[in-house]
């Protein structure tokens, strides 16, 4: 089999004996470990009003992550554009593309990625979400290059290289990523029950153009790699617990790991976590290579986007690596 490449998806975690500038600085150490390791791109996503994240100034993040590696694509997993005015975004990654040519990219999402009380912080408007679709065509045109016609720049955005994709995690996402003719990631690390549909969708469907003549499916998985399955199950619990958190309105800094995660959650709890988390492939470097290209072989995916969340920073680069690795 041929393997495809491998991206990650950086949670820029915040655990209780870091704090959030240990968080950002781990990020960029991250970034530049995985691409020493041959990945992909790196992204980090949009997240508001939750005490252990540190992303949610994403263009900020991403300028002080890309400043740390050379190769590795750096991007947005995603913006969630109903948050802002998609002239604010274009000026935005715009100055990214600027200052990093040929390695931003930007993925958009239609979902808020906080709250409805923070919603109303962030003074998102009724019905924003409604107008996703408008809002990337706007938001690509700003991109366009200069032509001489009179319009609104969103300086220094026109002419840049940026790369778009629409993510989702149902049918609504892959129909307007194939509409548009973007690649398109799926969300199946946290909300897999769509993904095969969903990616039926969208290659069924494609519109071909002469940037995307073909359709580019990104799967996002758990990935847990240690020496042995046992170690990595425990590494997996930090995850776990995060994840029990959100069902237990609880959520809060990233957890240790535990020996015994069934003594931590109900019956009911772990089988909505393990529904959310379904998509996870966890244990040795045998195992993970094995679950990787089983999940390739039934998505036909073009690229893995990984989500290893480890609460221990040397843990998770040995986790990367071992990946990494087993892959190759």
């Amino acid at each position: 089999m041929t393997q495809i490449p491998l991206s990650l998806l950086e949670l820029v975690r915040v655990t209780e004996t870091g704090g959030p500038r240990r968080a950002l600085l781990d990020a960029r150490a991250i970034a530049t470990h995985v691409e020493a390791l041959g990945f992909q791109r790196l992204w980090v996503a949009e997240h508001h009003n939750m005490q252990g994240i540190a992303s949610a100034a994403t263009s900020v993040v991403l300028a002080h992550i890309a400043e740390g590696t050379s190769r590795l694509r750096i991007g947005a997993g995603g913006i969630m554009l109903p948050n802002h005015a998609p002239y604010i975004i274009a000026e935005q990654f715009g100055t990214l593309a600027q200052l990093h040519p040929g390695r931003i990219d930007l993925a958009l999402g239609r979902a808020p990625g906080t709250d409805q009380a923070t919603l109303r912080a962030i003074r998102q408007h009724p019905g924003a979400s409604d107008r996703f679709p408008q809002d990337v065509v706007e938001l690509m045109g700003y991109f366009a290059p200069e032509d001489g016609t009179p319009r609104i720049r969103a300086v220094p955005a026109p002419g840049t290289e940026v790369d778009f994709f629409i993510l989702g995690s149902s049918h609504f996402g892959a129909m307007l990523a194939a509409e548009l003719g973007l690649p398109y990631g799926f969300a199946s690390h946290f909300a897999p029950d769509y993904l095969h549909e969903a990616l039926h969708l969208y290659r069924a469907h494609f519109k071909a153009t002469a940037a995307r003549p073909a359709p580019h499916a990104v799967v996002g998985v758990n990935v847990v790699c240690a020496e042995t399955e046992a170690e990595a199950r425990r590494l997996f619990t930090t995850q776990q617990q995060s994840f029990t958190g959100i069902f237990r309105n609880a959520r809060g800094l990233s957890q240790p790991p535990i020996d015994d995660i069934e003594s931590f959650w109900t019956p009911r709890e772990r089988a909505q976590v393990m529904g959310m988390l379904r998509c996870h492939v966890v244990g040795s470097p045998e195992q993970v290579r094995a679950g990787l290209q089983a999940l390739v072989a039934q998505t036909q995916a073009d690229e893995l986007m990984l989500v290893t969340d480890i609460y221990d920073f040397e843990a998770r680069c040995r986790s990367l690596t071992l990946t990494a690795e087993a892959w190759r």
